[in-house]
């Protein structure tokens, strides 16, 4: 695994999810389309949160703090928990879009770095190879999701227009 491949999978996927918040206001991010659902608002904080406090956080732990402890996180309870849902749509896309563009540039400066270096912990072990890989696969997952909302979203504005010729969903 090339560290550039993993870095160009990031920096599109950033692009992805620009390209999914566009022109979606901010009553539309709010809204679920089921109780147990997220929001695209609440997809977008838990997006600002894991690039803070995870993924990059995670890497470097691996590669450079093999000695202090992995901290838990709790990104299905930060949802309630931080009140994701209640905060400001577009104060939310610039706050993710900046820390990812912090990460960006941090992973710039260890483009040479181990990929096989291992942390292990009480929880097991990962490479930095690994959490790297995840933290591309994270987006994609993420992205997976945001278009699923943004099909409901195209339901909704369709009213009462069948959308059915576009194709099975």
């Amino acid at each position: 695994m090339e560290f550039q491949t993993l870095y160009q999978e990031l920096s599109q996927s950033t692009e992805m999810i620009r390209a999914l918040l566009a022109g979606i206001s901010e009553e539309e991010a709010k809204i679920r389309s089921a109780a147990e659902s997220w929001s695209i608002l609440e997809v977008v904080c838990h997006l600002y949160d894991e690039e803070r406090e995870d993924f990059r956080e995670h890497l470097d732990f691996i590669l450079n703090r093999q000695t202090e402890e992995w901290h838990r996180i709790d990104p299905q309870g930060w949802v309630t928990e931080r009140k994701y849902n209640e905060r400001n749509f577009m104060e939310m896309q610039g706050k993710f879009f900046e820390e990812r563009k912090k990460s960006m540039e941090w992973l710039t400066s260890i483009s040479n770095a181990d990929l096989e270096t291992t942390y292990t912990s009480e929880f097991g072990s990962m490479k930095a190879g690994d959490m790297f890989a995840c933290w591309a696969a994270h987006d994609n997952l993420h992205i997976r999701q945001l278009v699923e909302l943004r099909r409901k979203h195209i339901e909704r504005m369709a009213g009462s227009y069948d959308i059915q010729y576009a194709g099975d969903w």
